[in-house]
């Protein structure tokens, strides 16, 4: 029998009815609170309020599209000018103002000028196309300043020469003191030392049209031991240039050279007592005429070459007479620019030689007429590679039968190269026939290249390394001869007025006949004055 409270029946009917209506109503709200929140448990506390249910409903944090849509909210907050805005408004704030030296913007562009009408998607063919920009100005920063203009650095060591009037004079001189092994060149040479003295003038005109200068160099050597060898030399040249329009241009040259035969030549007999001294002089007429990248350019050439008469050890004289001659000559270049500078040409080169003799000492006549072909191009590329190189055909005919035709490559090159702003490279190369009084031999073939690289260890300390080679073609004989040359100097810039310089050279011939080989040691030491 179960165990009941001893109370009256009606007293337990309402017991149990107190006891389910609190227990109804908790299983009800539960139930709601479950379907609304699934994933909190019964007694988790809950952040609605049954008497306002939609009072938290909206975000407590509106998204950029609804601020775009609603506007921004208007709940202040503590935030200054700077630092968290702990709204989430996106409004502008207050601009900074500029500080001292900080950058100016950039001013607004100017206003465009009305287009041309649309086409009919709406687009023109000038906006279709970007508009193309320099390129320093397609990759520069918005805000950023204008580039100042880099100025080029000069040489602080060259020399600001002489005004006088509208001309910029340059003189200068140098003196030499050398020793060479052999000064003969020949295979039994005695050593000696030796004194040079070089003096130089450059003449140029600073005018805005026209130009006009001269180049003018001499030196003159004495031998210690060897006065037979003691020689002289003047290398002068004047030019002038008339600008008759912009397409039109006439040119004018004079030279004078004198000098001597090289010491070993076979033109020198073996009892010479001096160096027969000889001189040329002429003058060039040329004419430029420029048709847009097209160029022709025309030279007429008259140059004259004379020999004084050689003096024999014995006191006696040897004429020389039958080597002077006239030579008269031209040339024709066509040029063409197929970009800005490199200017490819062809050109053909004509001269004749006239003796004053018919027959020389050894009985040949030695007058003749030569055709030289040539292919070349010049440089002037940004100033990193500037000069002119050609490759040609020389064809000499001689008027005696007996005389070989004298025929072979030529080449001719002035090329300078700029690899660094230190280091300057150049390149120089030369081909010419010289006339000869050995019997049965046409004439001399000669070819000489040179490379020499100058290198600015300082502004003031400038090496330099030279290499030669030559080659000489003796024309109706089996005679060649190779030369080369091997160089090397330093310079030492005291100021734009003086400067040393000291030299190391080694020469040496080596020939396919006997008793011609030579090699010879120089060294030198020299003091520069110029202005």
């Amino acid at each position: 029998m179960p165990w009941r409270l001893p109370l009256p029946r009606r007293c337990h009917q309402r017991l149990a009815f107190a006891l389910a209506v609190p227990a109804f109503a908790f299983a009800h709200v539960a139930s709601a609170h479950a379907q609304s929140s699934p994933t909190t448990t019964p007694f988790q506390p809950s952040v609605t309020d049954p008497r306002n249910v939609n009072r938290f409903s909206a975000p407590l944090i509106k998204t950029r599209e609804t601020i775009a849509r609603e506007g921004a909210p208007t709940i202040a907050s503590g935030a200054g000018e700077t630092g968290f805005d702990s709204t989430g408004s996106i409004a502008k704030k207050k601009k900074n103002k500029p500080k001292p030296g900080d950058p100016r913007p950039a001013p607004p562009p100017p206003p465009k000028p009305p287009g041309p009408p649309q086409a009919a998607g709406g687009h023109t063919l000038a906006q279709q196309i970007p508009a193309r920009q320099p390129y320093s100005e397609a990759y520069k920063p918005p805000n950023a300043l204008p580039r100042r203009q880099l100025v080029p650095i000069g040489d602080p060591f060259e020399p600001i020469g002489i005004r006088a009037g509208t001309f910029l004079l340059k003189p200068s001189i140098d003196v030499t003191r050398g020793y060479d092994t052999n000064p003969e060149r020949t295979s039994t040479g005695q050593p000696s030392g030796y004194t040079v003295v070089e003096p130089a003038l450059k003449v140029r005109s600073q005018w805005s049209a026209h130009e006009a200068g001269a180049d003018i160099r001499g030196t003159y050597s004495w031998f210690d031991k060897q006065s037979s060898l003691d020689r002289p030399m003047l290398d002068a040249k004047a030019f002038t240039r008339f600008d008759v329009s912009r397409d039109t241009i006439f040119n004018v040259e004079g030279r004078y050279f004198l000098s001597t035969d090289y010491p070993g030549s076979p033109n020198v007999p073996a009892d010479v007592a001096k160096l027969p001294i000889f001189h040329t002089y002429g003058t060039t007429l040329g004419l430029t005429q420029r048709f847009n990248h097209f160029e022709i350019a025309a030279k007429a050439i008259v140059d004259r070459t004379e020999y004084q008469d050689s003096d024999l050890t014995d006191g006696t004289t040897s004429s020389n007479h039958d080597r002077d001659f006239n030579q008269y000559g031209g040339s024709l270049r066509g040029s063409y620019e197929v970009f800005p500078g490199v200017k490819p040409f062809v050109e053909i080169a004509a001269d004749t030689r006239k003796h004053d003799l018919q027959f020389d000492r050894n009985g040949f006549e030695r007058d003749s007429n030569a055709l030289t072909p040539k292919v070349g191009t010049s440089f002037e590329i940004s100033k990193k590679l500037t000069g002119e190189a050609s490759v040609g055909y020389l064809m000499r005919k001689y008027k005696d039968p007996n005389l070989e035709e004298l025929r072979g490559m030529v080449f001719d090159a002035s090329l300078i190269y700029a690899a660094t702003g230190l280091t300057t490279v150049t390149l120089t190369g030369s081909s010419k026939a010289d006339e000869i009084v050995v019997a049965g031999v046409s004439g001399v073939l000669r070819r000489d290249v040179g490379l020499q690289v100058d290198h600015a260890f300082r502004r003031w300390l400038i090496g330099t390394l030279k290499i030669g080679y030559g080659l000489d073609d003796y024309i109706g004989s089996i005679r060649a001869d190779n030369r080369s040359s091997l160089g090397a100097a330093i310079t030492y810039k005291l100021s734009r007025e003086f400067s040393l310089k000291g030299e190391y050279r080694y020469d040496q011939l080596r020939s396919n006949v006997e008793g011609v080989d030579y090699s010879a040691n120089v060294f030198l030491v020299g003091l520069k004055l110029q202005r």
